[in-house]
């Protein structure tokens, strides 16, 4: 499947916005799974990975179900530079399709935080 083309389904008018992610993640060295709240362009950490989420969409109630999170995960250890692991659009319904390749963690979407209907362009007040 091309998640590219998954993402821009996602893109339409009348899915929601969400203010960030619930993500799980899995300690595969001790089996805990850990819910993760991860608000917008703020950076949260799991162990070792630093997560930041750009977008989060929704498709609306009457719709399939379905959220996608555009995220980054870095591995940051100290005295070392942040390792680039994952950049790009994890899905909800799919969590293989897009996946964290980490021997520790395993990160994946649940849902989008209060999400929402974005403001349609004729409500924006001129600038």
């Amino acid at each position: 499947m091309n998640t590219a083309g998954a993402a821009t389904n996602l893109e339409g008018a009348t899915n929601l916005e969400g203010d960030g992610a619930l993500l799980q993640g899995l300690d595969k060295v001790t089996a805990r799974i850990s819910p993760i709240q991860a608000p917008l362009s703020k950076s949260v950490h799991f162990g070792t990975l630093e997560i930041k989420v750009h977008r989060c969409v929704k498709h609306p109630p009457e719709e399939t179900p379905e959220s996608a999170a555009l995220l980054e995960i870095f591995d940051v250890r100290p005295g070392e530079r942040p390792i680039v692991l994952f950049r790009g659009w994890m899905f909800a319904s799919s969590p293989a399709l897009n996946a964290l390749e980490h021997p520790v963690y395993d990160v994946w979407v649940k849902d989008c935080l209060n999400a929402k209907s974005p403001p349609s362009p004729a409500s924006k007040s001129p600038q």
